[in-house]
């Protein structure tokens, strides 16, 4: 009888996931945005430094339809299934689950045999979602001990609720609705857990019929964006409390909570505030058993000259930052902010989470300063740093230009021009581009990015 072991990716801890062997692949979307008839694509890029096509996309697998736009895709199984409740210990890394929040359609994708070369072994068809679920716009896969989780925007119809959804980690099968009571929840987004708390929380943007044809500045202007986060028991599968920042903070979208389970807070990136045109981020927090939340960053709009900015802008004559992604390193220390806005990455220590400290900032794109890459000094960009993903040992950070295509084209009318790039972390604090890794696509945007062997961003964890 041959024994089983668990994925070599997989570890009970985030302390030893950060000892894990370097990444030499990434997945990235890739979104036929440009208005040619063609198919969305996964794209493998090599980030071997070691390799002759370091930097380069190695591997491509398009889509069988068109009009999916690929969104934030996910692995199939991860570091929950060591969690000692967990059903499904001995599964391994190998899909991608990779949903499509127009066409509502999900892909399963084997990255094995030849990691280089994954290949669809599933279409999850939307009139299968809707039959299972009642749910459309699927949105974020996260792996769980239980099974693999995905968040939808809403209903069929395009308005809400939106929620969550269950799907078996080997037949990739749609279990059903997760939510047994979803108390005042209605606008989704993100969603992540602490696994330590049997928690779960919650995020709101909008329902698909809100968002799909680009920001609406009348909703937006009444506060009918998300604004809250729902905190939900993860065992029972009923929501606990709402926590609401106040209408005046429009889209409450990405969720970064700590990765030792032990702790009980996490961090939220809010787009844009209607008073002044700020971006902030927030922590939640437990305290005597009930949770809360608090503006710990604020990040200001920067005046602009009208002429220089797209017509949803030129009547408030400034840039946002519109923070559009956060991500959190595996030792809970560093949190990476994109301002897709103004083109500025930044970089807070947040080891005291309720008192960060800023320790570094560089820019490339943006909506008025086109700020270059040094492999190519003198070319112009656009798009803004955007999907972000770190590495497990926190040393290396990846991030793409591409928001949403209707989005696209209201803050960037001029067409995005895509690219992917790598920034190097420093130990102590402070960062700096790789100039040897720029890609650049033209037909294609670049989206969402995964790791080979996981990520940050892939796992969670129940030990410390």
């Amino acid at each position: 009888m041959s024994l089983w072991r668990p994925d070599p990716t997989f570890y009970p801890s985030p302390k030893m996931a950060m000892a894990a062997p370097p990444e030499k692949l990434a997945y990235v979307a890739m979104l036929n945005a440009n208005g040619h008839k063609r198919p969305d694509a996964l794209g493998v890029v090599d980030v071997d430094p070691a390799s002759s096509g370091y930097g380069r996309l190695v591997g491509q697998l398009d889509m069988p339809n068109t009009g999916d736009e690929l969104h934030h895709f996910g692995w199939n199984a991860c570091s929950a299934s060591l969690c000692p409740y967990a059903p499904h210990p001995h599964i391994e890394r190998r899909y991608l689950i990779v949903p499509g929040i127009n066409s509502s359609r999900i892909h399963i994708v084997d990255t094995k045999p030849d990691p280089k070369k994954p290949q669809i072994v599933k279409v999850i068809e939307p009139e299968t979602l809707a039959k299972r679920t009642g749910y459309a716009s699927p949105h974020t896969i996260h792996c769980g001990p239980e099974g693999i989780y995905t968040s939808a925007l809403g209903a069929t119809n395009g308005d809400g609720p939106g929620g969550i959804f269950v799907m078996d980690h080997d037949s990739f099968d749609i279990l059903g609705k997760w939510e047994l009571d979803r108390g005042p929840q209605y606008l989704a987004y993100d969603f992540w857990w602490h696994l330590g708390y049997d928690t779960v929380v919650t995020s709101e943007w909008g329902t698909p019929n809100m968002v799909q044809h680009g920001l609406n500045p009348e909703i937006l202007l009444k506060g009918g964006y998300g604004h809250k986060l729902h905190v939900w028991d993860l065992r029972k599968r009923r929501h606990l409390q709402e926590l609401d920042l106040g209408a005046e903070y429009q889209m409450a979208l990405e969720l970064r909570p700590a990765h030792d389970p032990t702790r009980a807070y996490g961090f939220l990136g809010v787009v844009v505030s209607l008073k002044d045109l700020s971006a902030s981020i927030w922590v939640w927090h437990r305290d005597d058993g009930k949770w809360g939340v608090k503006k710990i960053i604020e990040i200001p709009a920067e005046p602009a000259d009208p002429e220089k900015l797209p017509p949803l802008l030129q009547g408030f004559k400034a840039v946002p930052p519109l923070i559009s992604d956060i991500n959190l390193s595996l030792d809970d220390r560093f949190l990476y902010i994109s301002c897709w806005g103004t083109g500025e990455f930044l970089q807070y220590d947040v080891s005291d989470p309720f008192h960060p400290k800023k320790t570094g900032s560089l820019h490339l794109g943006g909506i008025v300063r086109h700020a270059a890459h040094p492999r190519a000094p003198k070319t112009e960009l656009n798009g803004g740093p955007q999907m972000v993903e770190l590495s497990r040992d926190g040393k290396r950070i990846y991030f793409t230009n591409s928001l949403y295509s209707p989005w696209d084209a209201q803050f960037y009318p001029e067409g995005v021009r895509s690219w992917m790039v790598k920034v190097d972390a420093k130990p102590e604090g402070g960062m700096e581009l790789d100039p040897n890794f720029f890609l650049e696509s033209s037909d294609l945007r670049l989206h969402q990015v995964r790791l080979e062997g996981g990520d940050t961003s892939s796992d969670s964890y129940c030990y410390s």
